[in-house]
């Protein structure tokens, strides 16, 4: 991806998590079609009690990188030092992955996902998307299959945040309440 390239990231809340699947799935048609690049996708979900759990798909995790890390390294460590460099190798490729997995963040930026995460009502979750070469129209068509839900942020103009508010079935009262997304 180019640096310079507009990243559009949008969070919309469902009742339920298998909603918010669907929609996931909506998106990737959508991507399929050419109509976005869906560089990140994360779920927030708040139980009926307001605890929250967290779902990335992009991002690497740091138990996943460091057993990455660990095995590649340390082949490579007994290929040249045999068993001693086998075991070095593995601690340094262990270390090294969980560090990059943390300093390295290629999806939805942590800030985002936290802010998200104080944003989601309790028995609802909220898919938040990262995407590039955003076929706007598309979008909102799409979202007409999806009323019920509520915009929570996007970073678009006011005129495309009120297209998909009408898109999802949003009232006028909805726009106004601090969940209601009024975020630019």
């Amino acid at each position: 991806m180019a640096d310079d390239e507009p990243q559009t990231l949008v969070g919309i809340a469902f009742p339920d998590q298998f909603r918010a699947q669907e929609f996931l799935t909506a998106s990737a048609r959508l991507a399929a079609a050419g109509s976005l690049t869906l560089r990140d996708a994360v779920f927030v979900t708040s139980d009926e009690e307001g605890n929250t759990h967290v779902r990335e798909t992009t991002d690497p995790q740091p138990k996943q990188a460091a057993v990455s890390g660990a095995i590649w390294v340390g082949l490579i460590g007994l290929i040249i030092g045999g068993p001693v460099g086998w075991l070095a190798g593995t601690a340094i490729g262990a270390g090294g992955g969980a560090v990059s997995a943390r300093a390295i963040d290629l999806g939805i930026p942590d800030e985002w996902v936290a802010w998200f995460r104080q944003a989601v009502q309790p028995g609802t979750t909220i898919l938040t998307l990262l995407v590039t070469r955003l076929d706007r129209a598309a979008l909102v068509a799409e979202l007409e299959r999806f009323s019920g839900a509520h915009l929570v942020y996007a970073n678009l103009d006011s005129s495309w945040q009120d297209r998909i508010r009408d898109a999802l079935g949003e009232s006028p009262a909805d726009r106004e309440t601090p969940n209601g997304g009024s975020g630019s």
